[in-house]
């Protein structure tokens, strides 16, 4: 009995552990599965629309910039993944959803990311010092996003120069009907004859607009199963690499900062966790709000990945806009830690967080009550006020 029982023990670790090809083609898998859903939301949309004008009318909802805000904060929030949300937008840009449109709720999916790290900060609030330092860590991302948004939304809307720029740098990476590197497309035949079949299968059980709707539905259900997946298998295999770079990289500076920060989130692919192993750091006295400061503004470059794949799947009259928007998050958050970090304007949100951080520490109570306004609270009350009117 003994014998066997200490067989069982030595076998368990063994047993459990997963070889790295099956991870790594785990991983492949789900790419190419958030591929596959955003070529189906796409589609799906254009399905129901029925062509342009049918996709101008069904967007029309996402007309006013502050809605589409709100709708990117609330929807991050609920799902906990930036990457999701904008690789949905993807997929709604290439069914028809107006760039300018989009480009709000891209904004808005960078607010609510940051409740993540936030949640995190919460788990150090036995502590008064500790908790003090983690949630000013974690809310120094969301003064940042929220400042980014105040500087940056106000001037698109005047002058459309994320639309504009990223509009320039599309047409040069996309050529001919679909998105390729100067015509050489090589995500098309394996996505398209997929979704072909899809929407054959799902028009002989449903009806055309019901079958759209579930063809969408089924998109996005794959999209946010497909980043969830990679997700964990990432962390299973890159986290421990990734802590290594994190601990080498932060408080040697700003550039080190951001640039681990970034290529940790590119790891993991989730920005959400990227903050979250820095935070602790920071409730545990390793490091300084300050320095996981940039640290955070890399982890918002480096999540623009996930779009940017997401956008090789579109391919026809949608493939350069799918592109553009994708565009628009990468240079909106390079354009941020270039205009605010870059500048005098950096201590803005460090200052805030550290001030909010004080109440919340003597008050416990205004933390909760801080996470819920900001991400739920708001978003959900402003989208209720709208469609009363």
């Amino acid at each position: 009995m003994t014998s066997s029982a200490e067989s069982l023990v030595v076998a368990a670790p063994t047993s459990s552990k997963t070889s790295p090809w099956v991870t790594w083609i785990g991983v492949a898998f789900f790419t190419y599965l958030i591929l596959l859903s955003v070529g189906t939301v796409g589609a799906g949309f254009k399905w129901v629309s029925g062509g342009a004008e049918g996709a101008a009318e069904l967007f029309a909802f996402a007309t006013n910039p502050f809605l589409g805000l709100l709708i990117g904060v609330l929807a991050t929030a609920l799902v906990q993944s930036s990457s999701t949300v904008t690789s949905v937008i993807v997929g709604l840009v290439a069914g028809g959803l107006p760039i300018e449109s989009a480009i709000p709720m891209v904004m808005g999916a960078n607010i609510g990311t940051t409740i993540t790290n936030t949640l995190v900060s919460l788990g150090h609030i036995r502590d008064k010092n500790e908790f003090k330092r983690a949630f000013s860590a974690a809310t120094v991302h969301d003064f940042f996003n929220l400042m980014c948004v105040m500087i940056f939304l106000p001037l698109e809307l005047m002058f459309g120069f994320l639309e504009k720029a990223s509009h320039y740098l599309a047409g040069l990476l996309v050529g001919g009907d679909s998105l390729s590197v100067k015509s050489f497309n090589f995500i098309k035949p394996i996505t398209k004859p997929v979704i072909g079949e899809m929407k054959g299968a799902l028009s002989t059980v449903f009806p055309e607009t019901f079958a759209a709707v579930v063809m969408i539905l089924l998109g996005v259900a794959m999209i946010f199963a497909s980043i969830t997946m990679i997700g964990r298998l990432l962390k299973r295999a890159m986290v421990g690499r990734a802590k290594k770079i994190l601990h080498a990289a932060i408080g040697r500076g700003p550039v080190s900062g951001i640039t681990s920060g970034a290529i940790v989130t590119v790891l993991v692919q989730s920005s959400s966790t990227t903050t979250s192993l820095a935070v602790p750091l920071a409730g545990s006295g390793v490091f300084k709000p300050r320095d996981i400061y940039p640290f955070t503004l890399g982890a918002n470059i480096g999540t623009t990945i996930t779009a940017l794949l997401a956008s090789t799947a579109v391919t026809g009259p949608g493939a350069v806009l799918s592109l553009q928007i994708a565009l628009v998050h990468l240079l909106y958050n390079l354009l941020g830690v270039a205009v605010i970090f870059g500048s005098p304007l950096r201590e803005i949100p460090l200052k805030l967080a550290q001030k909010l951080a004080n109440f919340a520490s003597e008050k416990h109570t205004l933390a909760a009550l801080y996470v819920f306004v900001v991400f739920f609270g708001v978003p959900g009350l402003c989208l209720f006020v709208s469609s009363t009117l």
